[in-house]
């Protein structure tokens, strides 16, 4: 096979040649596509997050409720965007073909910050349950089991996609029936003194709705992860919004009804505390700490499912922007099992950095990296969201014009969400993330000049007046 085509549905001037070997195209069908989803979805981070939650109080569950209209919204948008550009890329292929060249890169740039920094929150949510058998409390030994949660993906990964996939499906099933379980069983042992204050921060509750709700989209990141695998994908064209809006309905039910159920099982001063709210939840259901023990294994294999997704999709933007000579070669150079190692190993490592640091310098490391990759997350969110107003608009690309005003209203709808959660990310995460995003500039001339370039592309049509390419002035 040749070249695989741009996003715009031809092929980049002088862009990197890019062979998928037959094992690594269209692998996926719509069960492994769908289990790609909620194996990104739910990770560690729902077996933390009502812990985290519960010092905003009870209206988190509001935001959740909130999160997951929006969470949705994206999931048809991702939908509608992989029927008309079913490539590899997801976020980055929509802002590429709808806005050009450099937009397309900040949003390469952006999910790739949040691929690798979301791992390290993954990581960090997995020790806690990890460490409910072992109870290497100190620094040194959270970071030693991090290292390992990280380390398994990784090898799985560079093995191959089939073994990914095959990883993947099993992790999910293995950890979306106990969260069903507890989501269900839970309702019914509920005690209303356990739920504690509406408003358990004691600011404004504006703020503490914003703040809950950030830390709830990163709960949800993962939604676009089939869109981003395209290729990868049997029938993408169909599969790819089946799978989006399947995988994000299912992880909607179970993250609703299972924080419920936390809430209303474990008392709020000690919910605050915990690093295992599941066992905790389970423990004071039934008793002892054996079926603890049991959600703590499930908690173990849900990250490592979480890990071994998001460890592929570090891998997969910057591959997808290599091969459109928007992100260093390397990244875009496939391995004899059809794997881009390069950018395994390399997000893998700086998962690792992010990791350590937020431990060793961090005071709640789980939510310093929820609020970072928050921010990082619904930029390319918000890109997908105006890509697909775009096209609505233009009409460049295939419109139903009998669902042409719900898609508009689901498209304003995604951005406004995706807006009101950079904003309530707060200050710190906000300046943080603009300075990671500002320091992919440099790459980006790095990356055009490595291509003797200089100027924007421009679009190149054939004798009918359609676009065929792209084509920027070069050097002499």
């Amino acid at each position: 096979m040749g070249q695989p085509a741009a996003p715009s549905g031809a092929p980049v001037a002088d862009a990197p040649t890019a062979d998928i070997p037959d094992e690594g195209k269209g692998t996926l069908g719509l069960p492994q596509a769908t289990a790609l989803v909620i194996g990104g979805v739910i990770g560690t981070g729902i077996f933390l997050l009502p812990a985290t939650l519960a010092k905003y109080g009870t209206v988190s569950i509001l935001a959740f409720g909130l999160v997951t209209i929006g969470a949705l919204c994206l999931a048809v948008i991702f939908g509608k965007l992989g029927r008309r550009i079913p490539s590899s890329g997801g976020p980055y292929a929509y802002a590429r073909d709808a806005f050009g060249e450099f937009p397309g890169f900040l949003n390469a740039w952006s999910f790739w910050i949040t691929a690798w920094a979301g791992n390290a929150g993954i990581a960090v949510a997995w020790v806690g349950y990890v460490n409910y058998f072992l109870h290497w409390d100190s620094t040194i030994g959270k970071i030693v089991i991090a290292l390992v949660g990280l380390a398994v993906p990784a090898l799985v990964n560079v093995s191959g996609v089939k073994n990914m996939g095959a990883f993947q499906l099993v992790t999910t099933v293995l950890k979306f029936v106990p969260l069903l379980f507890v989501a269900i069983v839970g309702l019914f042992f509920m005690q209303s003194a356990n739920f504690g204050p509406f408003n358990a921060a004691g600011g404004s509750f504006l703020h503490a709705l914003q703040t809950s709700a950030a830390l709830v989209v990163f709960a949800y990141s993962g939604i676009e992860a089939v869109s981003i695998a395209a290729e990868r994908v049997k029938n993408p064209e169909r599969n790819i919004g089946r799978a989006s809006v399947y995988g994000t309905l299912a992880c909607a039910v179970v993250y609703m009804l299972s924080t419920v159920a936390i809430f209303g099982n474990v008392p709020h001063d000690q919910l605050v505390g915990s690093t295992a709210p599941f066992s905790d939840a389970l423990n004071n259901m039934f008793g002892g700490s054996a079926w603890g023990g049991v959600m703590a294994a499930m908690a173990i294999i849900s990250g490592l499912g979480a890990l071994n997704g998001w460890t592929l999709l570090v891998a997969e933007m910057p591959y997808a922007a290599s091969r459109d000579g928007m992100f260093p070669k390397a990244f875009g150079k496939l391995s004899k099992a059809g794997v881009p190692t390069v950018g395994i190993l390399v997000g893998t490592v700086l998962t690792i950095i992010v990791m350590a640091v937020n431990y060793l310098w961090s005071e709640d490391a789980f939510e310093t990296i929820l609020l970072l990759a928050t921010v990082t997350t619904v930029i390319p969110y918000l890109f997908s969201a105006s890509a697909q107003l775009f096209w609505l608009v233009t009409r460049e690309r295939a419109v139903s014009r009998g669902a042409l005003a719900g898609d508009l209203a689901i498209a304003i709808v995604g951005m406004a969400f995706t807006l009101w959660m950079v904003y309530g990310a707060g200050e710190d995460a906000v300046l943080k993330g603009l300075i990671m995003l500002l320091v992919g500039i440099p790459v980006y001339i790095w990356v055009k000049a490595s291509r003797g370039e200089y100027g924007p592309n421009e679009v190149v049509h054939d004798k009918s007046g359609k676009a065929v390419g792209t084509a920027s002035s070069t050097e002499e």
